[in-house]
């Protein structure tokens, strides 16, 4: 959104400071109403603020942009190009405040009212955005740079339905938008009308060709379909449009990975640390990035986690390996996991994020550590459990949860919401219960339960929750004959232990778990049941329910034999 603010002030600050370079003196159309003419020597300096802008020089625009508001802090021109300027450099607040003025300078100009919104957006005050592009189209009805604008940020305050009406809006006034069409096929998508949404994004490419955001979108709508090979190709053709377009490399990294091409993918997942989602999460170590070429003898690395707790106990797999090149093994990860990793074959030392970090001379991302080792799926490192609980823990819940004289399932059926994928991965335990077969007792493995939720388990004498850190749930996890878990950290831990585990995969998986597979060259004790289509839990369910039965219903464990 920031960037979209620099580019959009830029071209209307530029257009403006060409209009007024060709003028000598006379009346300023961006002046506030009413005020006349400026005298010559504040003509002259809004003339060289504005030949500064053009030349690339923000200090001396911005010097003279300050000299003219000091003789009329009302002045429309200076106002809006120094909010510019403040926004280039990265002072958005300050960027807003300046074109609120200006807003407030010439309360007739659309322009000023659509600028402030982009600015207000760009700091996610998108109901103050929402009313700044509204009073825009009521100076202007036909104004379809505000009737775009208005659309994302309704669709950014998840109101899809009117976002449409708002590009249809812009649409109709401009039909030659390529911008509108692109974002109406973002609304579509998010709505689930996936055909539409490409027949947009069509529409805008055949407007503006070479349109990066256009076949990344497209790329994005054509996998929810799961025409992967064909969104490989958008995103190919993005790239070649756009060479710099991060979100293009890592979507397209993303694709092969999903499709087995882990080559090419691992060396394309490295454009992560250029995508706002995992930029902030990038180390700045002086010490140099390992990538699996420098001899390890007698040298320390230092193995960090990155993401989520899944990916950590994934890809933590990797770390008898770096030390079977020579090396003392130190890894981080969160504090929750430590005590569950403490152990881990091959590491000296785990370390809880925030702690001091020991002398070391090499580091590596978890999930760069594919790339680095040249992991295929035929050499993916899967020989056993590698993760293991603590055996005073087990003992512990085994007397806790009693004599084990029925089937134990333990459950987790709701992923964290952030995402769209999140979202989608998750079920409601109301509906998750129904897989659930006669005679069985089930433990709930989730760290926390929903309001909903607890009225669920509540209402059932089946299910045992205890809401416990990683280390307890592991253990509790070496009790259960099966686990049964939608893709959350909970189906990364019983891989990891070497335990049964059924992971419930919405229609478009996660690219960890491949396609068109019922297992998983990481886990092998996994079993994988997924989607036939978007949406379709209830087919899932049966499948898992039947097998759930045909494994345990009815079934009745002996008693351990006294000894």
């Amino acid at each position: 959104m920031l960037s979209h603010l620099f580019r959009f002030l830029r071209e209307r600050v530029l257009a403006y400071c060409k209009e007024r370079l060709r003028a000598v003196g006379g009346r300023f159309r961006g002046r506030a109403p009413g005020t006349g003419i400026f005298p010559p020597s504040l003509a002259k300096t809004a003339l060289l603020a504005q030949a500064a802008y053009q030349r690339g020089d923000r200090v001396e625009a911005e010097r003279l942009c300050r000299l003219l508001l000091e003789q009329n802090p009302d002045r429309f021109d200076a106002l809006s190009l120094l909010g510019m300027i403040t926004a280039q450099s990265g002072r958005t607040q300050e960027a807003v405040d300046l074109l609120a003025r200006a807003a407030g300078a010439n309360e007739d100009s659309a322009d000023a009212r659509n600028n402030l919104g982009v600015a207000l957006a760009s700091l996610k005050r998108y109901e103050g955005a929402l009313e700044s592009y509204e009073r825009a189209i009521a100076l202007k009805p036909d104004y379809a740079e505000a009737h775009t604008n208005r659309g994302a940020v309704l669709a950014e305050m998840k109101r899809h339905e009117d976002a449409l009406e708002s590009y249809a809006s812009a649409i109709a006034f401009n039909p030659a938008s390529a911008e509108a069409y692109n974002n109406r096929g973002l609304a579509l998508a998010e709505l689930s009308r996936h055909e539409l949404a490409l027949d947009s994004y069509a529409r805008a490419i055949a407007l503006k060709p070479g349109y990066a955001k256009a076949y990344v979108n497209r790329g994005f709508a054509l996998a929810d379909l799961g025409r992967h090979e064909a969104a490989q190709k958008s995103y190919e053709l993005a790239i070649a449009s756009d060479p710099g377009d991060v979100q293009a490399h890592w979507n397209l990294a993303l694709c092969q990975l999903l499709q087995g091409d882990f080559k090419r993918g691992w060396e394309g997942y490295e454009w992560r640390w250029e995508h706002p989602e995992f930029k902030p999460n990038k180390r700045n170590l002086t010490q140099p990035l390992w990538l699996g070429k420098e001899p390890l003898v007698k040298k320390t690395v230092l193995l960090h986690a990155e993401q989520g707790f899944g990916d950590a106990l994934q890809f933590c797999r990797y770390a008898p390996m770096v030390a079977a090149r020579g090396a003392t093994v130190l890894l981080e990860v969160q504090s929750a996991l430590k005590p569950l990793l403490t152990g881990l074959q091959g590491v000296q030392r785990v370390i809880a994020k925030g702690e001091a970090l020991p002398p070391f001379d090499y580091h590596c991302p978890l999930l760069t550590l594919p790339l680095a080792f040249g992991t295929t799926i035929d050499t993916v490192p899967a020989s056993g459990p590698y993760v293991r609980s603590e055996p005073g823990l087990v003992r512990h819940w085994e007397e806790r949860l009693g004599e084990h004289r029925r089937p134990r399932i333990g459950l987790a059926w709701s992923a964290t919401a952030l995402t769209t994928y999140g979202r989608d991965r998750s079920i409601a335990l109301a509906e998750f219960v129904k897989l659930i077969p006669d005679g069985v007792e089930c433990v709930s493995l989730q760290k926390e339960l929903s309001e909903a939720d607890q009225a669920v388990v509540r209402g059932r004498t089946d299910i045992a929750h205890f809401g416990t850190g990683f280390a307890d749930t592991a253990a509790l996890v070496e009790l259960m004959d099966v686990v049964v878990t939608v893709d959350t950290s909970i189906a990364h831990l019983a891989g990891s232990m070497g335990k049964p585990v059924w992971v419930l995969l919405p229609f478009k998986g996660d690219w960890r778990w491949l396609l068109d597979r019922d297992d998983s060259p990481w886990y092998p004790t996994a079993r994988l049941f997924r989607q036939p289509g978007t949406g379709d839990w209830s087919s899932v369910m049966r499948r898992v329910n039947g097998e759930l039965g045909r494994q345990f219903g009815g079934h009745r464990l002996e008693p351990p034999c006294a000894s």
